[in-house]
């Protein structure tokens, strides 16, 4: 008599809860479970081998090939950084100032940031731009899947886009020290991609850049949101000051960290 596929499927979950808690996953079966009901109907071998990516180390998100970043499912593997929910306050910290004209994403990886503001927005154009080809070509995958109208130019931060002019220009740049770098977590730093974590030897190099070249990207009275470190937020705040930037001001994330620096393109630089 054939199992039952209820009970198998108990087993097979039980098994992999079991597999997960001595990978040191915190909260096995729910991961388990999560596991199950993305990659399953790939069938049961399919389940297994990601079971044991998992419990090696391998970052959920890579190991479904999945990502929830506001209203979108993305495609997530280890050409860019793990879309996460810090970040969807970026995005929300932009919307309230401006959601119209031009927007740039620099540095955009995944593409989340840039789809994002597509599908909540109501801008006229929206350019993701990024040094990597990599993170690109899986940008674009997921600018394909959420039938995004998202423009996607490879260049080095401002670069390709000092001939335009911006409303906008909001990044998530590396803001980690090398150093910092290397304390990570391992399922951080042995499956993210480097270049999008390190920002100089102080952590502020990206940034400095970004503030700097972003007065000729954005439009006189447009706006620069970054995602900072928050222990160098303020650090950041005083350079954009020292710039030009005017209004400038440092948001807390859901956790109430100093993570995001807002600022608006002056009059007079």
């Amino acid at each position: 008599m054939p199992s039952d596929p209820g009970t198998v499927r108990r087993a097979l979950i039980d098994e992999a809860a079991s597999a997960l808690s001595l990978g040191g996953v915190e909260a096995p079966r729910r991961e388990a479970l999560r596991i199950w009901s993305d990659v399953s109907s790939e069938g049961e071998a399919m389940f297994q081998s990601a079971i044991r990516r998992r419990s090696a180390g391998e970052p959920l998100a890579h190991v479904t090939g999945r990502a929830g970043f506001r209203y979108l499912e993305l495609a997530s593997d280890r050409r860019a950084l793990i879309p996460r929910p810090e970040t969807e306050g970026l995005v929300e910290l932009l919307l309230a100032v401006s959601r119209t004209g031009s927007v740039a994403d620099v540095g955009t990886g995944s593409g989340c940031i840039a789809l994002s503001l597509a599908q909540e927005g109501t801008y006229s154009q929206v350019i993701g731009t990024d040094i990597s080809a990599e993170a690109l070509a899986l940008a674009g995958v997921n600018r394909d899947r959420c039938a995004g109208r998202v423009s996607l130019v490879r260049g080095d931060l401002g670069g390709p886009l000092r001939t335009g002019a911006f409303d906008a220009l909001v990044s998530n740049p590396p803001y980690l020290t090398a150093q910092e770098y290397a304390t990570l977590d391992p399922s951080v730093r042995d499956w993210e991609p480097r270049q999008a974590l390190v920002g100089g030897t102080d952590g502020l190099e990206t940034i400095a850049r970004l503030l700097d070249e972003g007065r000729d990207v954005v439009r006189t009275g447009g706006w620069l949101a970054l995602e900072v470190d928050c222990f160098r937020a303020a650090q950041c705040a005083g350079l954009a000051g020292a710039l030009g930037w005017t209004d400038v001001a440092v948001h807390t994330d859901l956790f109430g960290r100093e993570r995001y620096l807002l600022a608006r393109r002056s009059h007079t630089q």
